[in-house]
């Protein structure tokens, strides 16, 4: 499991004081960039020209992320196929469960083709 810290500023919050709910959709991003390696991602795009993009998004809230929370993405992966990988992403705050997110992701080629999931990006997640 990666875990992927994040501070809550004003600026993610709503008129409530809770986090904006599209914001933790930023925050599973950042989370799976961080899982997969920044570097990696843009050698894969500029030198392989693959690159992965959402497939489909559910969000569960449990409970809202308010200002000054320090909350952590706890992110699991699966393959699900040869061209798509799910990310089971959860927010906690401490030990509470605030939001369930599951983000399918699909391989893509320059063209926008589907394409396979490389090994080697298997290989990492899997460490």
């Amino acid at each position: 499991m990666h875990r992927h810290a994040v501070q809550i500023y004003y600026e993610d919050t709503d008129h409530s004081g809770l986090v904006y709910h599209p914001n933790y959709l930023k925050y599973f991003e950042r989370a799976r960039e961080h899982v997969l390696g920044v570097d990696e991602l843009v050698r894969l795009l500029n030198e392989d020209g693959i690159g992965f993009v959402v497939y489909k998004a559910e969000m569960t809230f449990k409970k809202g992320a308010v200002f000054g929370d320090s909350i952590e993405i706890r992110t699991q992966v699966n393959r699900a196929s040869d061209y798509r990988l799910v990310f089971q992403q959860d927010v906690y705050r401490a030990e509470e469960l605030l939001v369930e997110g599951v983000v399918e992701m699909v391989c893509v080629d320059a063209q926008g083709t589907l394409t396979r999931v490389p090994g080697f990006v298997l290989t990492r997640l899997r460490a």
